[in-house]
């Protein structure tokens, strides 16, 4: 698509901007753009809006680094869930999914990625010291592994488990139901559920 295409400069800078995002193309890009101009100006407001305060006040929980719009996300400020248990993952889109399973009760730790060299991505550039914390203040008494089932994801693993090893409690990993070199988000909730349910001691895993 030539830029000269545009009949206007104000078409091509939205256009411009949708394109950036993953997956969008310069035609699904202007597909989107051309969509917005037919809704009503208040709805696209609203849209224009939601994105913005989504940038400006999304926080990150000071427990668990989920995102939230409060300082302690709803899963660590429910007393009702077991915070003795917690579920590490990658990224938030890992949390919902384990939620929409409906078969864990306890609390998360998000890292914020996996480690993975090749990325230029280390220890340092995750939230580990924070999980390290946590167990250390002594009221965890079972941590589980679940990440995605990839190089990166057990060589983080296994990574935490040295860390974690001394310490007094329980370290699990998901069964198996998850195939090898699958990505959370991607696997069906039936699976994943049993996954959590039937978890395995780590050093079964790796011994």
């Amino acid at each position: 698509m030539n830029l000269d295409q545009f009949p206007s400069k104000l078409l091509e800078n939205a256009v411009t901007e949708f394109a950036k995002l993953p997956g969008i193309g310069k035609k699904t890009a202007l597909r989107l753009v051309l969509h917005l101009l037919k809704r009503e100006t208040d709805e696209v407001h609203r849209f224009s809006d939601a994105i913005t305060r989504l940038k400006d006040e999304v926080m990150h929980c000071q427990v668990c680094h989920n995102i939230s719009d409060t300082e302690v996300c709803n899963i660590c400020g429910n007393g009702s869930r077991d915070h003795g248990l917690v579920c590490v993952v990658e990224n938030i889109r890992d949390v919902m999914s384990i939620e929409n399973t409906q078969q864990y009760r306890g609390v998360y730790h998000v890292l914020g990625g996996i480690i993975s060299p090749m990325d230029g991505i280390g220890p340092a550039d995750l939230e580990i010291d924070s999980l390290l914390k946590r167990v250390e203040i002594g009221e965890i008494r079972e941590v589980i592994f679940a990440l995605s089932t990839t190089m990166e994801g057990d060589s983080t693993n296994f990574f935490l488990f040295k860390k974690l090893k001394n310490s007094n409690i329980r370290i699990t990993t998901l069964a198996r139901g998850v195939s090898v070199g699958d990505e959370l988000e991607f696997t069906d909730e039936l699976t994943l559920g049993r996954s959590i349910v039937n978890r395995l001691l780590y050093e079964q895993i790796i011994s």
